[in-house]
């Protein structure tokens, strides 16, 4: 939507000496909002054209006041021109301060903040961040960027003209113009509010314009595979062998819960004896940073046995063969379709497995597949760990046995009573 603009000279009429003289004043108009900037000359209120916007006359020093304003006029213009070309934010006040050649410090803009960020996080890679942290903000970025492109018109925002709407309706674009479902939608704009918070800790915005927005992220059916599943992909016998690799990796993810790019960075190193006299695997996992100590199941020792002698373990100095994240994904699509897999089989799936088929179904404490899981709340381990029906049903009928015995004791000591 193109701007409406125009630029208005007027007297004051409020304020005239004994002389017939007032200030004369410019007025800027954008889209109906409007700022004033003194000319500081005065003029003959009775000789001023408010029509024409100009003073009546032929003479001289007339002609060179009313050239005076058309040189007024045309520096407006080529302020607003100015602020067009850079992609800026224009309202009056923004073309009054290009006119005056004020440009406040603390007049941030939004991308210019953003971009900061992710470029600090970028040098940070491998220190404090991964990859993958990198990568969410900058698809948050090119969200942003497209939304004010779309909404605004504009190449970037001040920062202080975020507010309540912007959010909501970034909120909805991400939904419609970028078709994301409601969860991703939500993890977008939480990304986008640590800029927020940036700003508002920088004091470069004095509102928080996230105070009354309200998003729930929708509970998400999460898959895994049952031990029958898992138990039949391991007995499959596959003619190529990269299939077999990726089969092998996805069951030790699922025997131990660690995360593709966690089993990608493994070495020996990360295999230590326990408290317990046994294998553990301890690491710091690459999304958190938090250690994860797990100790290490017959099936995934049984894997990591199969390639200790494999190229790429002995070149590289890793403990297993891992493929890209992305070669693994397309080849477990054709294993699930091998194993007649009804299920979208990824590298992440494998965790979800490990938290609910493996640990929690056979009794494991949901406080020891947190600290495994490297989780720093329970909260976030409870989103992985569904209970399977069999596991409620073996529960239950230790219960009923329970139940049963007591019975059979109360009514044995009625009957001893009777006697």
């Amino acid at each position: 939507m193109k701007n409406t603009f125009s630029v208005l000279f007027f007297p004051r009429k409020d304020n005239v000496n004994s002389a017939g003289e007032t200030l004369l004043y410019m007025r800027i108009t954008i889209n109906g909002r409007r700022t004033e900037i003194s000319t500081h000359r005065k003029v003959v209120l009775e000789k001023w054209d408010s029509k024409a916007g100009k003073l009546r006359g032929i003479k001289s020093e007339i002609r060179e006041f009313n050239n005076y304003l058309d040189f007024l006029r045309a520096k407006v213009y080529k302020a607003y021109k100015r602020l067009e070309e850079e992609g800026s934010h224009i309202t009056p006040q923004t073309v009054k301060n290009e006119y005056l050649g004020i440009r406040p410090e603390n007049n941030k803009m939004l991308l210019e903040i953003f971009k900061n960020h992710n470029d600090q996080l970028m040098n940070l890679v491998g220190k404090e961040y991964s990859l993958g942290t990198i990568k969410k903000y900058t698809t948050t970025f090119k969200h942003v960027k497209k939304f004010i492109a779309k909404k605004y018109k504009l190449k970037d925002l001040p920062v202080k003209d975020l507010d309540y709407q912007f959010i909501t309706d970034f909120e909805y674009f991400l939904k419609t113009a970028q078709k994301c479902n409601h969860n991703t939608t939500l993890k977008y704009i939480k990304n986008f509010k640590k800029i927020v918070l940036i700003a508002l800790a920088n004091n470069w915005i004095d509102k928080d314009p996230f105070r009354s927005y309200k998003a729930r992220i929708k509970e998400v059916k999460r898959e895994f595979l049952t031990i029958e599943e898992i138990n039949n992909m391991m007995e499959k016998k596959f003619l190529v062998p990269r299939l077999e690799q990726v089969r092998d990796i996805f069951v030790f993810c699922c025997y131990t819960g660690l995360s593709y790019s966690d089993v990608k960075k493994l070495s020996k190193d990360n295999l230590v004896i326990g408290i317990d006299g046994e294998t553990w695997v301890k690491v710091n996992r690459t999304k958190t940073d938090t250690r994860s100590s797990i100790p290490l199941l017959p099936a995934a020792m049984e894997i990591i046995k199969k390639y200790e002698d494999h190229e790429d373990v002995i070149d590289n100095n890793i403990l297993l063969p891992v493929l890209s994240n992305q070669k693994s994904n397309a080849y477990l699509k054709e294993i699930a379709d091998v194993c007649g897999i009804n299920k979208n089989l990824t590298t992440h799936l494998a965790r979800h497995t490990f938290a609910t088929t493996i640990t929690l179904s056979n009794g494991v404490p949901i406080e020891s597949v947190s600290k495994m899981l490297g989780h720093k709340s329970l909260r976030t381990t409870q989103h992985y760990a569904k209970i399977l029906d069999r596991k409620v049903s073996e529960d239950m009928a230790v219960l009923k046995s329970k139940l049963r015995s007591k019975s059979k004791q109360e009514s044995t000591s009625k009957t001893e009573k009777t006697l």
